[in-house]
């Protein structure tokens, strides 16, 4: 079994990539969305961190943080998964059984200027990627 490490860099900006189990698409409905940024926020209370790009897709999720002096996201991110299932299985018990999460998540440390110019750009275009939305700006 592979050994895998993470860089954590205090102060860094990084790139996420966050997928649902078998990709199922729960962000489908607008209240696991508000779930979500319900989780992100009780999180970013306790353990401070900027988001300076995001974008919510039926099945996955990309990020862009800004991390403080504590560069710990892996675990910021199990916080917010942990705190998102939590409250959707109190909510809806249909939950209670099922998966989430994939269990792990994709980092990518942004390097310099045209690094973070790239990967904002491949947030505004996911969803005309994936053929959500013609334009970048129809997605909400």
């Amino acid at each position: 079994m592979s050994r895998y490490k993470r860089i954590y860099i205090p102060g860094a900006t990084y790139f996420f990539t966050v997928v649902t189990y078998n990709r199922i698409p729960l962000f489908s409905a607008p209240r696991h969305v508000a779930l979500l940024r319900e989780s992100f926020h009780y999180v970013m209370q306790k353990r401070p961190f900027c988001v300076q790009a995001a974008v919510v897709l039926p099945d996955h999720i990309h990020c862009i943080w800004n991390m403080s002096n504590n560069a710990d996201y892996s675990l910021r991110w199990q916080m917010i998964k942990t705190h998102f299932c939590r409250t959707l299985r109190n909510n809806q018990p249909a939950w209670k059984q099922k998966a989430i999460w994939q269990p792990r998540f994709w980092e990518h440390v942004i390097r310099h200027e045209q690094d973070l110019h790239c990967h904002m750009d491949y947030i505004h275009y996911n969803p005309v990627k994936h053929g959500l939305v013609s334009r970048p700006i129809d997605w909400e």
